[in-house]
């Protein structure tokens, strides 16, 4: 019941951060350029990684994602209300 409730703000939330990621990915390459060592980003480096190591495109993308989860996950309580240092809500006092 509460999946069809969010489906739009499910969608939206997927369409905004996809082209988020578009337009930084095309920021950087057009104007930072793509030195590597120097102004190389992880996601250009898997752009050139996958037309000539497809295999090192896939283990860049997964370290992305990783990082990616993991401050998700780092971050869940403040998004989700809690404010307790164990992840228990804080303590209202009256």
């Amino acid at each position: 019941m509460t999946i069809p409730a969010i489906r739009p703000a499910l969608i939206a939330g997927a369409v905004l951060s996809w082209a988020r990621a578009l337009g930084e990915f095309g920021a950087t390459i057009t104007f930072a350029g793509n030195f590597p060592g120097r102004t190389q980003t992880m996601p250009l480096a898997v752009y050139l990684a996958l037309e000539t190591n497809p295999q090192e495109a896939i283990v860049l993308a997964l370290v992305l994602t990783a990082i990616s989860f993991a401050v998700l996950v780092a971050l869940r309580d403040r998004w989700l209300g809690g404010g307790g240092v164990s992840g228990q809500p804080a303590a209202v006092s009256a």
